[in-house]
């Protein structure tokens, strides 16, 4: 049947050709000289194509040769072991392209511990070499990677010493400079305009005082690195880093398309995703850059973005993990390659988090049939379970850790039997004690926010429903118990904000709640203050935890856009009015270097301190009144300037105005008082007669 539908496909093709018989009244009046000097110029056109053509398919001299690549310290085995061998090196190479032919050179009767492979093309090979030069293969072997034609380049090298070039140093300026302002002002960034223009500000609780700003400095957002030594800006055709006094370009990273990033702890390595860049071949769609040289160090696919970021890094940067479908795969850095050269197998693995103190990694599993559902707590390298807690007619899991690592809060949304209704258990795992003690509290109400104070041992819940939502504050104790210090009813909030020193808090109700806000104190859990910015839709502490902002952004609401400046205690300081502000975010500050027995010993003596500070900010401010005297000094100043201008302009034209006045010297009108006459003048006004017997 098949081959009839072809048969009449090629009938119908025939059918619909065009005739290339002459018509009936065609006169060739080419004469057979003219026709044999167009043949000679076809066949002379045709093969110098065909001779092009030739030598454009013509194999190059170097073709097979680029496209070799010698791997070094590959284990030297025997027969018996050497299949294995083939098979695991194929298995790691084969990623970066087909292997045409391989080749193990033998000595004695064992490999000579290098090895030949062979791609199908140059690029295949290159991208060998790139990615997979340091590969750790095992404790004694770290292979090294390089192109068959390089040695003919270490061939050639010359035999007498050559002074290498002195490359020129780039002096970025004091990366760390806003560390060192004299009155420990804290900067941030401002987007505004809809992305136009980009400023960096210090803070003032007066007014912000402008750092830098520029025009288009990026195409869609901004990120500072986690210590706040860079600032990232976004470009179609990749992402920049900026840094210095002067905010200079410090690195740039290449990527098409680019719309997400990530730095890992300790600012060494920077991670990209452009959905646009990727291919089977080539994954490009995730990007691992060193910061420092600027060089890739690996690319991986993603199928989507939707649970940015994809990798997770460990607190120290060492180690970094993925999650896909029922697999935990962990790298280590620098080499990029899998811990241990294998995945972790984990059937049904829903999410996984790092904790911020130590290289565990909490991860939960659902239930499945009979088997319940589980939180287990890994130590990397040793990939050793520190703690597992089976849980049951659970179904979902957050994971929260405190920032110190020193708690860890699994959010378990449970169905009883025999009940209806959601049940929220909050499992609280100490991860500083012996085996890691588990305690529960249970909450009975829908679940709106939850957050860990960061450096300490409570932590806030959102509860309830509106209008009839519930703040709750609970203290995790050393003698093993979990204590409620108290909770405030009918909160308008569905946002909670610690300071990032702790103690203080802001419950607000972004958005749909009208920017709502409450700030508490939970050393003895009083609200300081209500507040509202009407529509706001972010709140953003400063890293010393004195201050905070809310802001309305244009990318949310499209009215009312600006920035607010408030003190911890929610005295309001500042309303910044920015055309179309779209984002602000404050630079974060790398690590104290002080100790905790220094930190104990300046709060100890605070109020020693506060004098110091009390007395600099009297001074700042006769300060400020000492330069508004001299503001208004300087423009008296000017204003005597322009007067004294003014009039030697007006005397200077004196001849000319006696010229267009006809000679009139009108300048005088007002002057030689003294020389005035005196004349009277009276003017009849009226006159009324009244009778004397009328008055009577």
């Amino acid at each position: 049947m098949q081959d009839t539908e072809n048969m009449a496909a090629e009938l119908e093709f025939e059918e619909d050709e065009p005739p290339f018989s002459d018509p009936e009244d065609f006169v060739d009046d080419i004469d057979d000289e003219d026709l044999t000097a167009q043949e000679q110029v076809l066949t002379v056109r045709f093969s110098c194509q065909l001779l092009e053509d030739v030598l454009r398919e013509r194999p190059l001299e170097a073709d097979g040769i680029d496209s070799v690549v010698v791997v070094d310290n590959v284990p030297q085995v025997g027969p018996e072991r050497l299949e294995k061998l083939k098979n695991v090196i194929h298995k790691i190479f084969s990623k970066f392209g087909k292997i045409t032919n391989e080749f193990y050179p033998e000595a004695a009767g064992t490999t000579k511990g290098y090895i030949f492979l062979e791609y199908a093309s140059p690029n295949q090979a290159l991208e060998a070499v790139k990615n997979a030069d340091g590969y750790k293969l095992d404790k004694q072997h770290t292979f090294r990677i390089n192109l068959f034609t390089d040695f003919d380049k270490y061939m050639n090298i010359s035999d007498q010493w050559e002074t290498p070039e002195k490359q020129p140093f780039k002096d970025f300026g004091n990366m760390r400079h806003w560390l060192e302002d004299p009155d420990c002002r804290d900067q941030y960034s401002v987007i505004y305009e809809s992305g136009e223009r980009t400023a960096i500000f210090s803070n003032d609780p007066k007014e912000p005082m402008l750092a830098e700003e520029r025009s288009r400095w990026t195409e869609t957002y901004v990120r500072w690195s986690p210590k706040g030594t860079y600032l990232a800006t976004f470009h179609q055709r990749g992402i920049a880093l900026w840094g210095g006094e002067k905010f200079k370009q410090i690195q740039r990273f290449s990527h098409q398309g680019v719309s997400l990033i990530d730095f890992s702890p300790c600012e060494r390595y920077v991670v990209t995703f452009s959905p646009l860049m990727d291919t089977k071949e080539d994954p490009q769609a995730i990007i691992i850059w060193d910061i420092l040289t600027g060089q890739k160090k690996r690319g991986f696919h993603c199928e989507s973005s939707a649970h940015w970021p994809i990798f997770k890094w460990s607190q120290d940067g060492k180690f970094f993990a993925r999650m896909t479908q029922d697999t935990l795969s962990i790298y280590e850095t620098p080499s990029m390659g899998l811990l241990d050269k294998k995945s972790l197998k984990i059937n049904g693995i829903k999410d996984f988090s790092w904790s911020p103190g130590d290289n565990i990694i909490a991860f939960w599993v659902p239930e499945d049939k009979d088997i319940p559902a589980r939180v287990t707590l890994m130590q990397f390298p040793s990939r050793l379970e520190i703690r597992v807690r089976n849980l049951f007619n659970v179904v979902d899991c957050k994971l929260h850790w405190q920032r110190q690592g020193d708690y860890l809060c699994v959010k378990v949304d449970r169905t009883p039997r025999g009940t209806q209704g959601v049940v929220t258990n909050f499992e609280i795992f100490r991860m500083r004690e012996k085996q890691v003690p588990v305690d529960v509290v249970e909450m009975k109400e829908s679940i709106i926010a939850f957050a860990w104070e960061p450096n300490g041992s409570k932590f806030a819940v959102l509860h309830g429903e509106s209008p009839r939502i519930n703040a709750s504050f609970y203290h995790v104790k050393s003698n093993g118990k979990i204590d409620l210090i108290k909770m405030f009813d009918k909160q308008q909030a569905n946002s909670i904000f610690w300071s990032p020193q702790g103690q203080f808090l802001v419950l607000a109700g972004l958005r749909s709640m009208n920017g709502a806000l409450a700030f508490v104190d939970t050393s003895d859990c009083t609200i300081m203050n209500f507040a509202e910015h009407y529509m706001a839709s972010d709140v953003e502490w400063d890293p010393t935890g004195r201050y905070v902002v809310t802001s309305v952004s244009w990318w949310s609401h499209k009215v009312d856009n600006a920035y607010w400046l408030w003190t911890f205690q929610g005295r309001l300081l500042q309303k910044n009015n920015k055309d179309r502000f779209c984002q602000l975010l404050w630079r974060p500050c790398p690590p104290s270097l002080l100790g905790q027995e220094q930190i104990k010993a300046i709060k100890k003596d605070l109020k020693k301190y506060s004098k110091i500070f009390e007395q600099k900010d009297r001074l700042s401010q006769s300060k400020a009144s000492k330069e508004l005297v001299d503001k208004r000094r300087l423009m008296m100043e000017e204003y005597r300037r322009y007067r004294d201008n003014a009039i030697q302009l007006y005397n200077q034209q004196r001849d000319l105005r006696l010229q267009l006045r006809g000679g009139a010297d009108t300048d005088e009108l007002d002057s030689n008082v003294e020389d005035w006459e005196e004349e009277t003048i009276e003017f009849f006004i009226n006159e009324e007669i009244i009778l004397l017997g009328d008055l009577e």
